[in-house]
């Protein structure tokens, strides 16, 4: 691998999304990624369509450039071999309750005290040091725990979802973050140390950012971001279907009224800068949806990029698969597995201008690299079968 984490090892024992996606990403970065399954395989292998049985879409495609192996941390034999193949690590990541890792021996501390140099993650529901540590989480409870499906009454009569594994995909992308920096503070100090990384405190963050909003300077202020709150921010009907168009600053709105025959609105105390604007929000919304019926999707698209106001059409998810700009840069790439053939997956979106990021491995049959990984730490070919054997006896 000869990406920017080329040359980093990480042993991968979490399941799902949430740290199999962070994983991924390290991995599409140049990590050598060692997935620990448990004798039961990730349940992500059996999620959504497939060719074989173990092979699943959402594994695909959260798992490549992943080298597995299958240990029972139950058994001594599986403990052993994790501890061999922590020596040769450098980041450490599980996604189990801290209590369960304690049980098996593997807790943070433990770790750290033989292996003072290693990065140990823990991606956790909630931190650790507060009432709901240990507690068990998932996508949808965290959606509903961090505020994000009570603002979806803003659209609905009832709190939803966001159809997205939205929490977990989130939280991935800051235990990316969080994993490079600590390796980052490992090559100044030496030291390496135990990150805690949180669905719950993520997930609020991530929520508050703008809806702290009069929060912010008054402990009794008003939450929510009152533009992504008003119920006409949504996308306008125009004669034939939908458009999306966000007109932000003073000169777009000027050259927005103008055009929509609205010129007496550009000195409108309402609307006359972003301060007002934000002040009448849904009428300033309203009146614009209400101005684009007139014309097509297509006739608008033209007008505001003529104008320079940002805007773009309605896309279904067959539409963004065949997106003209997505083709030009390979984001969905066709690519050949040994056993599952032809398959797309979704590129990473980053360019390193000084680091080539290699095609990548394919997503791992379960335990496809036990034998060789087990030969790397050094176990004998009999310890080699043994393990084997036993760690895939329960596997269905």
């Amino acid at each position: 691998m000869s990406g920017p984490l080329s040359g980093v090892r990480v042993i991968d024992l979490t399941s799902v999304v949430f740290g199999p996606l962070a994983t991924q990403i390290l991995g599409d970065l140049g990590a050598d990624i060692i997935k620990v399954e448990s004798p039961e395989g990730d349940t992500t292998r059996f999620t959504g369509p497939a060719r074989s049985k173990d092979m699943a879409a959402l594994f695909m495609s959260l798992n490549r450039n992943k080298r597995s192996v299958v240990l029972d941390l139950k058994t001594p034999e599986g403990k052993d071999a994790l501890w061999k193949l922590i020596e040769t690590a450098d980041v450490f990541i599980h996604s189990m309750r801290p209590e369960k890792m304690i049980g098996l021996g593997f807790s943070y501390t433990e770790v750290l005290k033989k292996h003072p140099k290693i990065v140990y993650v823990g991606l956790h529901g909630y931190l650790s040091e507060g009432p709901y540590s240990g507690k068990p989480a998932y996508d949808d409870v965290i959606q509903g725990q961090c505020g994000a499906a009570s603002l979806m009454t803003s659209i609905s009569d009832e709190p939803r979802y966001v159809p997205l594994i939205i929490a977990d995909k989130t939280c991935a992308l800051a235990a990316s973050n969080a994993v490079t920096s600590a390796l980052f503070a490992r090559e100044r100090t030496g030291k390496g140390q135990f990150v805690e990384v949180p669905m719950f405190e993520t997930m609020v963050f991530f929520v508050f950012v703008e809806h702290l909003y009069g929060r912010t300077f008054d402990e009794q202020g008003e939450l929510g971001y009152s533009r992504l709150l008003a119920p006409w921010r949504r996308p306008y009907k125009t004669k034939d279907g939908y458009i999306c168009m966000l007109a932000y600053t003073d000169p777009q709105w000027r050259k927005f009224w103008t055009e929509i025959g609205r010129a007496e609105l550009i000195n409108d105390p309402r609307f006359i800068n972003l301060a007002a604007r934000s002040q009448n929000i849904s009428e300033l919304y309203q009146l614009a949806g209400e101005s684009l019926q007139g014309k097509s999707t297509e006739e608008w698209l033209q007008i505001f990029e003529k104008l320079d106001i940002p805007c773009g059409r309605i896309s279904t998810l067959d539409d963004v698969f065949n997106d003209p700009h997505l083709k030009a840069v390979n984001l969905f790439e066709k690519s050949f597995h040994p056993t599952e053939g032809e398959f797309f997956m979704t590129n990473l979106p980053l360019r390193f201008s000084e680091n080539q990021i290699d095609k990548p491995r394919m997503p791992p049959k379960f335990g496809e690299h036990g034998p060789e990984i087990f030969a790397e730490i050094g176990l004998s070919e009999d310890e080699i079968a043994n393990l084997v054997a036993v760690s895939h006896s329960q596997y269905k």
